[in-house]
């Protein structure tokens, strides 16, 4: 499924709007790209589905305090 493992994105749903102002359904779908992160606590690489949000929150704060505040998965039934 795609969710970002560190901001909790998840698809989104709106509308397709024609010039004849006909709505149809679409998604929108987060930008997640996968990407290896060296974690100095465990030494060593690990692979993640992040967003480009999630990316520039890891170099912001690093890998692991981002993991430490990463928001948890919702549940979905």
């Amino acid at each position: 499924m795609k969710v970002c493992e560190i901001t909790g994105k998840t698809a989104m749903v709106g509308h397709n709007v024609s010039h004849s102002n006909r709505k149809t359904k679409r998604r929108f779908s987060p930008n997640l790209k996968t990407k290896r992160f060296w974690s100095e606590s465990e030494g060593r690489w690990i692979t993640m589905k992040v967003s480009a949000a999630g990316i520039k929150t890891i170099n912001k704060k690093g890998f692991d305090n981002a993991l430490k505040e990463a928001v948890a998965p919702k549940k979905i039934y």
